[in-house]
């Protein structure tokens, strides 16, 4: 009688994931995003990276973005860890997201190949984002179901996110915060978050070859862009 007594008075956290799912689906950066199975702690859903390296002017992408106070986030922090991390300069996330390519123009991450086609331009990759039980207080795990070459990606699908580290994770991070911080460090690969060193040390010393590889393996794993 006391357990079930505690158990009904246990109060229960507000449930985010009806919100963040519409967030996530109206979001260009992907496609079909739903909970796999009927699951609302498991997601899943089509990324889609960007065309090119180098992304639309301001102008383009228009006014009121979000700022930068001072300079980028001290060097070797990429764009998850100055997300997540305060003291950087950064201001945090704005209130609707920020459009795709904001976050890169403000000065958070260099694309590696300016000016020329992205190597996984032409496909779609398949996620999934799986919730702890404990969400927001513990961070969801992403997983790439689609193969990919890539650094920060290994043979599994299990991907190198600073953001969603316990060291990192803050509990106001929304699911398609997540999502846009994947999409970028896909598009822009960071040797320094590695998984996979031998394809980290090719993207360094020897950038066409890695170019070629990944656009190769693009077109043998990749899904079509809906």
């Amino acid at each position: 009688m006391e357990g079930s007594l505690g158990t009904h008075l246990r109060p229960h956290l507000p449930h985010p994931f009806p919100q963040e799912l519409e967030e996530a689906r109206s979001w260009e950066g992907a496609r079909d995003v739903r909970p796999l199975d009927g699951n609302v702690r498991h997601w899943t859903g089509l990324l889609l990276p960007d065309g090119t390296g180098d992304g639309p002017s301001e102008d383009a992408a228009g006014p009121g973005l979000g700022t930068l106070s001072g300079d980028s986030p001290p060097e070797g922090l990429g764009l998850a860890q100055g997300v997540s991390m305060r003291g950087t300069g950064y201001q945090g996330w704005t209130d609707p997201p920020l459009p795709r390519w904001t976050l890169r123009q403000r000065g958070l991450r260099c694309p590696p190949y300016p000016g020329r086609t992205t190597p996984i331009h032409a496909g779609a990759f398949r996620f999934e984002l799986t919730f702890s039980p404990n969400h927001p207080h513990e961070p969801p795990r992403a997983t790439l179901r689609t193969p990919i070459y890539h650094p920060s990606v290994d043979l599994e699908g299990r991907v190198c996110q600073p953001l969603t580290s316990h060291g990192h994770w803050e509990p106001a991070t929304r699911a398609i915060q997540v999502l846009q911080d994947l999409l970028l460090q896909l598009d822009s690969p960071d040797p320094r978050r590695l998984l996979r060193p031998d394809v980290a040390r090719e993207l360094q010393e020897r950038p066409e070859e890695f170019l070629l590889r990944a656009e190769e393996h693009t077109r043998l794993h990749a899904e079509p862009r809906p």
